[in-house]
């Protein structure tokens, strides 16, 4: 015999002094080995409790002595094993979550109509609507046949659901039900209020019918909330699972379909990886737009950027540390910015001009409130996932705070729709090129793609539309590229000191309006290196703002976004994944002005 007594039931009853009740019932149930779950709450009771008989008994012994629970009287089903795993009392504001204050069952519930008084209308072909107020995974069990299903997620649905009834309805006979008949005490009074004339719910619910009427005109199960999953209309545990991720439940054939993964996914809910990758980019780039609207930047705010000392300036005055660090900017600006009190210490204590730097020392410089420039949003997600986040970069958008920006970059944009884990970039691009940028989630991916970056086996294609013809089909440069930035950021041959640069370049097409549009291939990766390199070869970027024709006579370094872009846009990439190690290749569409000739 099955040695395991299940009980539910409910009573909605004013109650008081619920924290000791609480901790009352949950002393009594454990020294009673007793498993399930007690909801508490102003408006009532309602448990789902298994154990031992007597144990049963003592139970419903002392709830039936709290005013209002007198004649508490539980359904009742057995099973050869516990049903539940732990033993929870929880007050809650209501018993059954609906949020319609003016419903309040312990006052008014509508008519009921008993189980068997249902089987003989149903049997004698009386007109009656049948309503079902569960969810809807609970109706794909089982449910009387020609019932109405509302289609509904949660019992907070319900009133919605209602409200979008057929208008004849409301003078018809409608019979509710759900499970236990809990639901039903709610959804009446509701239908009421909104002029529905002849409502009935079924006294017990699902589980009341199978115990008295049996099976007829029902097809399929129900829908229990424990282990079991479902019963029969013998109230005998059957053979349903129930998924954990969209809690459809499972028949056999769904239990053997590979589809079907214990505690992840069924046939139901299954998606395949580019279903589930097209979920992820469609959610981190509405979190990128709402991140972006409006621009943080378009609100002045004081922005600190941190200025850390390397070993060389160890015992340097701050104010010769600066020029040296940032020899684009005027020598006499960063003694204006000093003389302001604009550098301070982590703790907040101005550094003035002659304070003594220490290798490693950090000092955070003050930028008063201030609107930033506009820039491009139309930030596009190519892929995701737990390692790393693939995105098109728009142009003009700086990667990261610099000059006037602060807040209007991509950095912080990501920041915000990441949070609270932050991607790292592994690489950059300028602000005013568009493509391709790869992002780590974490600081241990981030150190190992960058690796890939530094031993050359990341294949970097871009595309850049130039002035001019140039001679060969195929062709590279190998000038070195100095390191240190000058007006506008920007960079300069310097064949003595600079460093190791090589690009190769090919020829796409070359267009009757004296430009030609390359596909450019860094070989190493050097600030500026494919704007440098091709304005050195005479053949500088359409609309760069700084490497002009004829020289560096620019005075923008980053674009607004109703200029012309700089065309130049990181086309392909091409890498190893950090963690598996398969290939990872992507490729963007063209930008307009590389599509075709023109």
């Amino acid at each position: 015999m099955p040695a395991v007594t299940n009980i539910s039931t409910y009573r909605f009853a004013e109650l008081t002094a619920l924290k000791e009740l609480r901790e009352e019932l949950k002393r009594s149930c454990h020294a009673w080995e007793l498993k399930g779950t007690i909801l508490l709450s102003t408006e009532g009771i309602n448990l789902f409790v298994a154990g031992a008989a007597d144990s049963i008994d003592r139970l419903l012994a002392r709830l039936r002595t709290i005013p209002g629970l007198e004649d508490l009287t539980p359904k009742v089903s057995l099973s050869d094993t516990q049903p539940f795993n732990r033993m929870l009392v929880r007050l809650k504001k209501e018993i059954i979550s609906f949020g319609i204050e003016a419903v309040r069952p312990a006052d008014y519930t509508s008519p009921k109509i008993t189980p068997k008084e249902l089987k003989r209308w149903l049997d004698e072909g009386k007109p009656v609507t049948l309503l079902d107020t569960r969810n809807d995974y609970e109706v794909k069990l089982g449910t009387f046949k020609g019932a109405i299903d509302p289609n509904i997620k949660t019992f907070r649905g319900f009133p919605d659901a209602v409200r979008n009834l057929p208008a004849e309805l409301k003078d018809q006979p409608v019979v509710m039900f759900c499970t236990g008949g809990i639901r039903c005490e709610k959804a009446g009074p509701f239908m009421e209020l909104l002029g529905f004339r002849s409502i009935y719910q079924l006294d017990g619910g699902i589980l009341k019918y199978f115990e008295e009427c049996g099976g007829d005109h029902y097809e399929g199960d129900c829908f229990v909330f424990d282990q079991r999953v479902g019963v029969d209309p013998a109230l005998c545990e059957s053979d349903h699972a129930v998924c954990f991720a969209c809690l459809a439940p499972l028949d056999a054939a769904d239990q053997e379909d590979p589809r079907y993964v214990h505690g992840k996914s069924c046939p139901h809910c299954f998606k395949s990886e580019p279903e589930l990758l097209n979920q992820r980019i469609a959610a981190r780039e509405a979190a990128i737009q709402r991140a972006c609207q409006p621009l943080p930047g378009s609100v002045p705010q004081e922005n600190r950027r941190p200025v850390n000392i390397p070993a060389a300036h160890d015992g340097r005055r701050l104010l010769d540390a600066l020029i040296d660090l940032f020899p684009h900017i005027p020598a006499a600006e960063w003694e204006t910015r000093c003389a302001a009190g604009r550098f301070v210490s982590y703790g907040g204590d101005i550094r003035g001009k002659d304070h003594i730097v220490r290798a490693g020392e950090r000092v955070v410089q003050i930028f008063p409130p201030d609107v930033e420039p506009p820039v491009s949003t139309d930030i596009q997600v190519l892929y995701e996932d737990e390692t790393l986040i693939v995105v098109r970069k728009p142009a003009p958008l700086p990667m990261h705070a610099s000059g006037r920006f602060h807040r209007n970059t991509l950095q912080h944009f990501l920041n915000l729709a990441c949070t609270p884990f932050p991607p790292r970039p592994v690489h950059r691009l300028d602000a005013n090129t568009s493509g391709i940028v790869l992002f780590a989630r974490t600081r241990h991916f981030c150190r190992l793609l960058q690796r890939q970056f530094l031993d050359g086996s990341v294949e970097k294609r871009y595309l850049a539309r130039v002035g001019g013809h140039p001679e060969k089909d195929v062709f590279s440069c190998n000038s070195p590229i100095s390191s240190e930035p000058e007006t506008l950021g920007t960079r300069r041959i310097d064949a003595e000191q600079g460093q190791a640069a090589h690009t190769d370049f090919q020829v796409i097409d070359r267009r009757a309006d004296g430009t030609s549009l390359l596909e450019a291939r860094l070989g190493t990766g050097r600030t500026h290196q494919i704007r440098l390199h091709l304005w050195h070869l005479g053949h500088p970027v359409v609309g760069d703002p700084a490497y002009l024709p004829g020289g560096l006579s620019g005075d923008t370094q980053t674009l607004d976004p109703e200029s012309a872009p700089m065309q130049l846009h990181a086309w392909k990439l091409s890498f190893r994944h950090p963690q598996s190690g398969r290939p990872m290749r992507f490729e963007t569409e063209r930008p307009d002005w590389a599509r075709s000739s023109v």
